[in-house]
């Protein structure tokens, strides 16, 4: 299981909001807590749909070189 520290998640997505990629908002959850809310903007489906085509061909290429092995 992946597990993402407090410290290392939000510079994270601070620097994608920085890029564009992703807009927020304050609101209030359903619990009644204050949260901020992230929308993936056009800019971040843009950017996500290049960083599955590169995770595609790299795991295509993890995969024949373990077939090779």
């Amino acid at each position: 299981m992946l597990n993402v520290e407090q410290g290392s998640l939000y510079p994270a997505v601070y620097r994608i909001e920085q890029r564009g990629w992703v807009s927020s908002k304050w609101g209030v959850t359903e619990t009644g807590r204050r949260a901020k809310f992230y929308t993936l903007t056009k800019a971040g489906r843009k950017q996500l749909a290049a960083e599955e085509e590169s995770w595609d061909l790299l795991s295509l290429a993890i995969s024949k070189v373990r077939k090779a092995v």
